[in-house]
Parts: C-alpha cells; sequence; structure tokens
C-alpha cells in the first residue's frame, strides 16, 4: 500500500508540474495587453513607450518567459500569488475570503448528489425496465442536458418573481452566521448537486446491475437472506466502487461548473472570481485560480485512488 501511495504522489507532482506549463502558457498567449486591460484602450494610447515599459516591468512581464515561470513558482512556494489589477487585495487573500464559499458548495453538492442517485440507481436497478426505472432514467438524462447556469437563473427569478427572495450576497464564515452562509450556498449545491446525482444514478444503476447478478449474491439469496439485506451489505458496497471514483472526478468538475452557476446566483466564490477575473482580463488572478483548480482536482483523484485502493485490496497489487 506504501508504495502504490507513493507512486500515487509521484504522478500527481509531474501532472501538476505539467498543467503549471501549460497554465503559464495559455496566461502569456492570451491575445491583447494587459496594460489595456488596466488602463483601457483609451488610457493605454495616453501612455509614453517609457511608462508602458516602467509598468511592464513592475508586473514582471518584460522578463524572459522562461525567468517569468520560475519566478512564478517561487511565488507559489512561499505563498506570493500576485496582485489583482483592479483590486486592493491579494490572490491569495481573496482565496481565503472566498475559498470557503465554494468549498461548502462543492461539499453540499456531493452530498445532494449521493442522497438523490443512491436510492434512484437501487429503485432502478431492483425493477429494470419498469415504469419507474424508465421514469428514472429519463429524469437522469434531463438533468445531464440541462445546463447548470440555466436552472440556477430561472430558480432565481422564480424566488424574486414569485416569492420576493433573494439570498443575501455577503455574509460571515459558516461558525458566525451559518443561516446566512447556508442561504448564500444551497442554491448552487442543489443545481449542481442535481447534475451530478443524474450522473451518480446511472453509474451506480449500471454497477448494481452486474453486481447482482454475480455468484455471491445468489448464494446469500439461496441462504434465505431478505433481499434488502443481500442489497444492503453484499451488492451494494461492491458497486459503489465505481460510483466513489466517479464522485472523486465529478468534484473536480464542480469547481470549473461552479463558475457559471456561481455567477448565476450571484454567491461569492472562486468561481464568481473566476468569472469576474475573465471577463477583466486579470491575467494574475486568472493564472493562480486556474492552477489551483487544477492542483485540487489532482489531489482529489490522488485522494480517490488512495481510498478505492484501501477498499479494494487486489488495486495494490497493480
Amino acid at each position: 500500500m506504501f508504495h502504490y501511495v507513493m507512486r500515487r504522489l509521484l504522478f500527481g507532482a509531474l501532472t501538476v508540474v505539467g498543467v503549471s506549463i501549460v497554465v503559464f502558457v495559455l496566461m502569456r498567449i492570451l491575445p491583447g495587453d494587459p496594460l489595456v486591460a488596466i488602463f483601457g484602450p483609451e488610457g493605454f494610447t495616453k501612455l509614453t513607450e517609457q511608462e508602458r515599459a516602467h509598468y511592464m516591468a513592475e508586473l514582471g512581464l518584460n522578463d524572459p518567459l522562461w525567468y517569468q515561470y520560475l519566478a512564478w513558482l517561487d511565488d507559489i512556494a512561499h505563498g506570493n500569488l500576485g496582485r489583482s489589477f483592479f483590486r486592493s487585495e491579494s490572490v491569495a487573500e481573496m482565496i481565503l475570503r472566498r475559498g470557503p464559499l465554494t468549498a461548502q458548495i462543492a461539499f453540499l453538492s456531493v452530498v445532494l448528489s449521493w442522497l438523490v442517485g443512491i436510492p434512484i440507481a437501487i429503485l432502478s436497478a431492483l425493477r429494470p425496465n419498469s415504469l419507474a426505472d424508465h421514469l428514472a432514467r429519463v429524469m437522469s438524462i434531463l438533468f445531464l442536458a440541462v445546463p447548470g447556469f440555466w436552472l440556477g437563473m430561472l430558480i432565481v427569478l422564480t424566488l424574486l418573481f414569485a416569492f420576493g427572495y433573494r439570498a443575501p450576497l455577503t455574509g460571515a464564515s459558516i461558525f458566525a452566521d451559518p443561516w446566512t452562509t447556508l442561504q448564500m450556498v444551497i442554491g448552487p449545491a442543489i443545481v449542481l448537486g442535481l447534475g451530478q446525482a443524474a450522473y451518480i444514478a446511472r453509474m451506480a444503476r449500471s454497477s448494481l446491475l452486474e453486481v447482482v447478478r454475480e455468484d455471491y449474491v445468489r448464494t446469500a439469496r439461496a441462504k434465505g437472506l431478505n433481499n434488502r439485506l443481500v442489497i444492503a451489505f453484499h451488492a451494494l458496497p461492491n458497486a459503489l466502487l465505481p460510483v466513489i471514483t466517479l464522485s472523486g472526478v465529478l468534484l473536480g468538475f464542480v469547481l470549473a461548473g461552479s463558475i457559471p452557476v456561481e455567477r448565476a446566483f450571484g454567491t461569492p466564490g472562486l468561481g464568481y472570481a473566476m468569472f469576474t477575473a475573465v471577463s477583466e482580463r486579470d491575467v494574475f488572478v486568472m493564472q493562480n485560480l486556474v492552477f489551483l483548480y487544477a492542483v485540487v482536482f489532482v489531489l482529489l483523484n490522488i485522494l480517490v485512488d488512495i481510498i478505492i485502493a484501501w477498499l479494494d485490496p487486489r488495486i495494490r497489487l497493480r
């Protein structure tokens, strides 16, 4: 098990290095001039060549690309992620302030996806091709197809015009004011959770249909065990292994999915910050947030691999 974990960590570290290179290159080849984003087209034309060179040097964008990349890695190692072009706070302060909201949305969405998806999968697998199974599959496909940001905007408009309710846009931490924080994150969590639940339900149904045909499940039934006990203690634990893997991947995708959903709900999390940074072409914020998302995604996949290896000892031999 130790060697397996070390291999996964090594591959994860190499992946993070590769991702950092890709992110850095993409940020540097984006069209447009950062000074145009900062001063605007009209203000940019008023700058002299000396002023442009001065500002570019201050931003560190006049240095060779290899030096900029190494300087960026050094800043990351020291926790210095740069500053926004348009705000007084640093990127690190932005992550610390907004990150907990996005983390809460991701956690709640995963919990909701399991609470909704697993029971639907069990119902579908126990009664294949029944009316309930067909209805569950139709609903799964529907929530797979519906864009999250559209559903989010629909919920916001319905609550606003039908009930006159608008979720708070600012609030304290979950420990200081849990009710306000819950109002801010519950909408995005429901939208993202329903989308994940559709994936969970389809994967769990397929996995459970395969497992219930295994010999050990037939043996348990032949011994006279109640069908619910057979499903709960024999079939379901093995059927959930691929679902756990899928949940880890989906949790990473929640970070990307939270960008339009947080924008639709007006939730001031990292997704909203990313949307704003892209709109304003705030290079340093984009660069560090994209890298952070990538690192979290890699870490989540490593964690899921370790959990699966712990639950299924056969994987450690690969």
